[in-house]
This record gives structure tokens, sequence and C-alpha cells, in this order.
């Protein structure tokens, strides 16, 4: 099989192609990040998302960050609220608000907005964590402020219960497992209130307006994450980073299952969260290994979810061997291309895994090829002009 006949130049039209060419049309489409620190991979995502919704009926995009936090870029794209700026600055997690690409993203789906009836809106699909987590306060009291009586608490005991948000958010508990406030009495208790607030929600549900029941969905499912996330915090066993890194993407996971609810959706995040093999990290001592975001969800809509993953040729001057995946695509007469994964696993013949001098991409491994329903393939790139060379 040549190659060639598999891989076309990224563009909508190729784009379009390969979601007709899927035995049904996916509720989810997941485009992988092979790395956070090359802007021309948002720049590319942005031209697929565009098309996605001027040409194939895309109504959403969630990026890989603060889901509580995407709100108030919601609101800017959707309603006007705020500024570019202060959305920017206060509307991702990560450093993503620095990102070119994310600027133009948001500017582009508010220029779109106000010309079009029917809305495009933004989620995040992260929870408000990295490796330590923030305060559930947030979520908490947002949640019960939508619910009505009988509540399982007064909104005083809540608010004694959860205390200053640096006891929840303190970095140094992410290890040291002795400064978790996860398991201390009030946080044991705030778990089963926040059980409590989310199963009266499903009583109240069906007299809650829509946007409510979107809201108070979000509430719960980030709550009880995050008091989840809390208390394995406080564990001080070897499966500690394992236990948390899989707790942080079962809840990107319930988040994005609740953005296929509402349509189709274009999902950017890291292709350790949306691939459908095990993620593999080195971290200290330890090799992590976890289901990410986007096996999980698959579980649970089946063909709804496809995933893209993006890969990377030379970066800067790390030339990848010509017998890798990424050496292969280069050689290709285009320098963006679509290529369909599992023919291109047919079509090679026992190809080395790229090993790169950046510390932070992920090379395609060559074994996974048949999990992966298609490659977004970037011939040649360079690093954010604000990152440091390794």
């Amino acid at each position: 099989m040549d190659i060639k006949d598999i891989a076309r130049p990224l563009d909508g039209a190729a784009i379009s192609t390969f979601l007709r060419s899927l035995p049904t049309r996916p509720l989810l489409l997941g485009l992988g990040e092979a790395t956070h620190r090359v802007d021309a991979l948002p720049a590319v995502r942005n031209e697929i998302f565009r098309h996605l919704v001027e040409h194939e009926g895309y109504r959403s995009i969630a990026l890989e960050s603060d889901c509580l936090m995407g709100l108030i870029v919601d609101d800017y794209v959707t309603k006007g609220t705020g500024t570019l700026d202060e959305v920017m600055e206060r509307g991702f997690s990560h450093g993503f608000g620095t990102f070119p690409g994310n600027r133009e993203l948001v500017r582009w789906m508010r220029a779109y907005n106000e010309e079009h009836e029917q809305k495009i809106r933004f989620f995040g699909f992260d929870g408000p964590l990295e490796y330590w987590a923030a305060s559930p306060r947030q979520a908490l009291t947002a949640l019960y402020d939508l619910l009505d009586d009988p509540l399982p608490c007064t909104r005083e005991t809540l608010d004694t219960l959860l205390g200053s948000d640096e006891r929840w958010s303190n970095e140094d508990a992410a290890m040291d497992p002795a400064q978790s406030i996860g398991r201390s009495a009030e946080a044991q208790r705030l778990r089963l209130i926040a059980d409590d607030l989310v199963a009266l929600l499903d009583t109240q549900a069906p007299g809650m307006s829509v946007a409510d029941r979107e809201m108070a969905g979000l509430y719960g499912r980030t709550a009880t994450g995050l008091l989840r996330y809390h208390f394995w915090m406080a564990d001080a066993s070897p499966a500690r980073w394992t236990r948390l890194s899989s707790l942080r993407d079962a809840m990107m996971a319930d988040n994005l299952r609740a953005i296929a609810d509402l349509g189709p959706a274009l999902i950017f995040g890291h292709n350790l969260h949306l691939q459908r093999n095990k993620a593999t990290m080195s971290f200290g001592d330890q090799t992590l290994e976890w289901y990410g975001a986007g096996a999980i969800a698959e579980t649970h809509l089946g063909d709804g979810y496809t995933f893209l993953a993006t890969a990377l040729g030379t970066i800067d001057t790390d030339v990848p061997p010509p017998d890798s995946v990424e050496g292969v695509l280069s050689a290709l007469p285009w320098d963006r291309i679509l290529v369909d994964a599992r023919h291109l696993a047919e079509a090679l013949t026992r190809p080395s895994t790229r090993s790169s001098h950046d510390f932070a991409y992920f090379p395609l491994d060559p074994a996974h090829l048949g999990l992966i329903d298609g490659i977004v393939f970037l011939s040649d790139v360079a690093h954010r002009a604000d990152v440091e060379k390794s």
C-alpha cells in the first residue's frame, strides 16, 4: 500500500472526507496535542474548528483547561460578558490564556456569535487541578444555591466546614501527603454533603431550567471530583500518583460525556489524555500508567468518540529518524497532512519509535497506530518563543 493513497494535504475538504469515512458521525472529535509547547498546533486546531462550525454543524469546542474557568470564556463568546483581555487572564488554567492561538480562537468565536443567532460555545474539560487541587468552595456553594429545600445543611455550616481556601490549595500537599486536608473530619463530612446535594439535584432536575440543570451538573461533578481527589492526595501509598492521575482523567471524562450530550464538539487536549491506549509517563522514580479521558469516555460513547492524534516532524533542529512514523510522514510532499492511521499501521513495516530531544514531546508509538483513527501531521515546527529549548 502506497502511503500517499491514505494521506492527503490537511484542509477543510480532507476533514470532511475523513468524517464521512467513519462508521457514524462522532459526538466528540478528539484532536490530541503532541506537546503544549508549539504554537502551530493551536493554530491548526483553529482552522479545523472553523471548518467544522461552518461546514459540519459543530457547535462547541472544549479545551484541556479548568472547567469552571471555562464558564468565563463561554459567557464572553456567547454574551459578550467582560473584555477579551480579562477573559484571557481569568478564563484559562495552566497558563493557556497566554497562547496566541487561544486568544485568536476566543476572538473568532465572539465575532462569529455576534453575527449568528445559533451560538457556538466554549468549554474547559479539565478539573480545577494540576498536581494539587483547588478548594471545592466555588462548586459546592454554587450547587447549593441552585437547589431548594430540604438541603442537607445550612449555608453557614457549609462555609464553616470549607474554612479558608488556602488550606485546600496548598501546593506543597502535592508532594507531601501529610499536608493534605483531604482526610480531615471537615473534608470527610463535605464529601457526604456533596453526595447528598448531587442526589438532591436528581430529584429536583425536572423542575429546573435547561441552563440551571447544565450548571448544577457541572458543579456537582466538580465538587465530588475535587473532594475525591483531595482525599487521595492524603494517601501515602506507592499507588498515590497513579490513582491521582486516573482520578483527574476520570473528571475530564465526566465533563466530556456532558459535552457530548449537547451535540458534536471538537475536543483539544494532550494526546496522553485523549488516546485510547494507556498513558505512560515517568514521574520521579516511578513509571505511571493509567487510562485517559478519551479511553474512559469511549467506553460510554462507543463510535460517538473519534480520536485524531497530532504528530510533529522536525522540531526546531530535532529531526526524526527516517524509519520512524514521523520520519516516514516527513518524506511526503506536504507540510501539513491528514492520514488514515489504521491503514498506516498496515502500510508500515517495522517502523522504529522516535526518541526526541524534546522531553515534552511524546512521539507516536507504532504499536498503537491501530488505536488511532487519524493523524494530523506537521512536518516542520518551532517551539513557542517563550519556551527554553531543551
